[in-house]
């Protein structure tokens, strides 16, 4: 946590609305979207983020530091989902960890798959919207909120080696279909 967000929260802590008005203008745009990913809906993604934000003051106090306040305000966005959403927590505790506990972070890229064109990321889109909503929400903590493995294992409750595996599955998905789109495309051409 910088130390303005720092001064910030404290000052909220203490009551101060501008300061926790100015964390929620910080944040909002993640919250909306961590939610709108999870839920796919972008009117229920919108009550989300309030009711998160809303929470978010009333637990502020008892705030301890102990993580950044992006990913303890993330964890609150994560559970109204699965509150939402009771499947998903189903799911992302069926991802397991048994099969691969240290997976190394390697890249969606490889030779010849880059995005080199719209319709590249555009297929990658849908792709990732057709994910499971469990390894939906991890690439979205992953890639595009840039939580870090332990991070998102502190979002979401689940042990380190769980979101390893999730994220490798997840990653081997769109892999695959990216091949896929590629050989399609060149028995076109």
């Amino acid at each position: 946590m910088n130390t303005r967000e720092a001064e910030l929260v404290r000052q909220a802590q203490t009551g101060d609305a501008d300061a926790f008005a100015e964390l929620v203008t910080e944040h909002q745009q993640f919250v909306y979207n961590l939610a709108l990913r999870t839920v796919n809906d972008p009117h229920e993604a919108e009550d989300l983020a309030q009711e998160a934000f809303v929470r978010a003051w009333v637990a502020l106090p008892n705030f301890r530091g102990q993580s950044q306040f992006r990913t303890w305000l993330y964890r609150i966005v994560t559970n109204l989902c699965y509150n939402r959403l009771p499947k998903l927590r189903r799911d992302i505790s069926a991802i397991g960890d048994e099969e691969v506990v240290n997976v190394a972070d390697e890249s969606l890229a490889e030779p010849g798959l880059d995005l080199e064109t719209g319709e590249q990321r555009a297929f990658l889109h849908e792709q990732i919207e057709a994910l499971p909503e469990s390894y939906r929400l991890l690439v979205t903590l992953r890639y595009q909120q840039e939580l870090s493995y332990e991070e998102i294992a502190s979002v979401v409750s689940l042990p380190l080696g769980t979101v390893k595996t999730g994220l490798f599955r997840a990653k081997a998905r769109l892999r695959d279909a990216l091949r896929q789109f590629e050989e399609e495309r060149e028995w076109v051409n």
